[in-house]
């Protein structure tokens, strides 16, 4: 018998549309078909993010009661991360930049650790991100 197949990650949210909108515009995904957002359509609870290659990557639920992440306090844990790695320092210069403009806040900063130089950023609802200078 195979074993189950990977199908999505799925985020818990504040708001479907916005966490999904901050993840499609930082690492260029695409919405799945009719997720899109619609003039004049209320935006669904559920939202799905596919990759270049139409595979599903990243679903976002609006979650009513959530509760943001206060990592590294762990009044409320981080629950999950996220890891990404770009080439080089200037490559993770730019996705800093592009981080911070799209509401993204930076937690931790780990450049100057010789084994694996990191940035730890949050997103809009708290969920803690790594972005690392790293092989791909």
């Amino acid at each position: 018998m195979a074993p189950p197949r990977f199908r999505q990650l799925v985020i818990d949210a504040a708001d479907a549309r916005r966490s999904a909108e901050f993840y499609r515009a930082l690492l260029s995904l695409e919405y799945l078909p009719g997720d899109e957002p619609r003039d004049g359509a209320a935006d669904p609870a559920f939202i799905v993010l596919l990759g270049a290659d139409g595979r599903r990557l990243l679903g976002f639920q609006t979650v009513p009661a959530f509760a943001r992440s206060t990592w590294p306090s762990m009044d409320v844990p981080q629950q999950l991360h996220l890891d990404f790695a770009v080439r080089d320092d200037d490559e993770l210069e730019e996705h800093h930049r592009r981080v911070l403009e799209l509401g993204g806040t930076l937690i931790e900063d780990r450049l100057d650790d010789s084994e694996d130089p990191l940035r730890v950023y949050a997103d809009l609802d708290g969920h803690p991100f790594c972005i690392f200078v790293a092989e791909q």
